[in-house]
């Protein structure tokens, strides 16, 4: 239960996101979650929404990264909706084909917590394999 949003820099996929977690936040009978590397974004959503800057974690690689997703599945039972912005940077990953592994990861544990996960970041369409191309939203 994987959903990516994947485009060039400057092509409004934050934006995108933020409007798919308004979105969630008004239909979620669960918890919904909004991950970020930085505070710029906090005031945009609602304050339903929990809102973690992930630079309060000390999170430096793609393992810690999964870790920490793992983290939040099994503390919260409640938890339908993870949104993810800029996961290349967060994961300190340097590029879509470097990320493939964790995307996967991320995709089954979703799945088994019964979560929809929804990450943004940085890249082509047509550089992810065929089965994440499946999961891309088109927004632009």
């Amino acid at each position: 239960m994987i959903q990516l949003i994947v485009a060039e820099k400057g092509q409004g996929k934050t934006k995108f996101l933020l409007e798919k977690v308004s979105e969630a936040q008004a239909k979620a009978k669960g918890n919904v979650v909004f991950i970020d590397n930085d505070l710029s974004h906090m005031y945009e959503i609602k304050n339903t929404v929990r809102f973690v800057n992930i630079s309060d974690y000390n999170i430096h690689n793609a393992e810690e990264f999964y870790g920490f997703i793992c983290g939040l599945m099994s503390a919260d039972h409640d938890l339908e909706q993870l949104f993810v912005d800029k996961l290349l940077i967060i994961s300190s990953l340097g590029s879509p084909n470097d990320a493939i592994e964790l995307i996967h990861k991320l995709d089954e544990i979703s799945t088994k917590c019964d979560v929809s996960l929804t990450l943004s970041f940085t890249g082509k369409k047509a550089d992810l394999p065929e089965d994440l191309q499946k999961a891309v939203l088109d927004f632009v």
